[in-house]
């Protein structure tokens, strides 16, 4: 994709979610967006082809890369993991919090069947961002364990932040982190049963033996 085309879909990204708040994630908001910078259909039909819900996704995609750099210019290497996993997931909930409405109008579309695995795939990629900018180096099955249980907590917490009118939105960090000491502990409860069952006698060797 070139360079210029790249600036153009940040461009129209920009233009499109002002009208997101009136009309949703539709090609009512896509074209009000268009005709406020003077962008032509054609350039607009190259940039998205999918429409709306394709800037949908390149808007996520953005965010997620915005707050990856976000996160390297703000997190100190002596975070602990909670408090590293923690920051990343603020920082992206301040960089969309100029455009809340357009994330509630997302998360109507995301209630819709035939929707589900656009916006679960739209998740996955968020949390993978999230532990990549908080170093997660796991390439065992904890990589998909810990994306599945931050997906969760992401989920949980995103509902809290819509709806959250205090001060840096004081509340939807409480929440977060509260969130985050919970599955903390259910891994910690986990890993004790596992070296617990590693220690008991295998049933099946013990027979095998008499």
């Amino acid at each position: 994709m070139s360079e210029h085309l790249e600036t153009e879909k940040r461009a129209l990204l920009e233009a499109m979610l002002p009208n997101v708040a009136f009309d949703g994630w539709s090609l009512t908001a896509l074209k009000a967006g268009a005709e406020s910078i003077g962008m032509d259909a054609g350039l607009v039909s190259r940039a998205f082809p999918g429409g709306a819900l394709e800037v949908l996704d390149f808007w996520v995609r953005e965010t997620d890369r915005a707050m990856i750099e976000a996160y390297e210019a703000r997190a100190g290497s002596s975070l602990k993991i909670r408090e590293r996993v923690a920051l990343a997931v603020m920082l992206r909930f301040e960089l969309v919090a100029p455009h809340r409405e357009a994330v509630r109008r997302a998360m109507t579309l995301a209630m819709q069947p035939h929707l589900a695995p656009r916006f679960l795939g739209q998740l996955y990629r968020t949390v993978d961002a999230i532990w990549y900018a908080a170093g997660d180096t796991a390439t065992d099955f904890n990589f998909y364990t810990k994306r599945a249980l931050l997906a969760g907590v992401y989920s949980s917490t995103l509902l809290v932040w819509l709806d959250d009118k205090s001060e840096d939105f004081s509340v939807t960090r409480a929440f977060l982190l509260r969130r985050i000491d919970n599955v903390m502990q259910i891994q910690k409860a986990r890993s004790k049963l596992e070296t617990l069952a590693e220690r008991l006698p295998n049933p099946l060797r013990l027979f095998r033996r008499a």
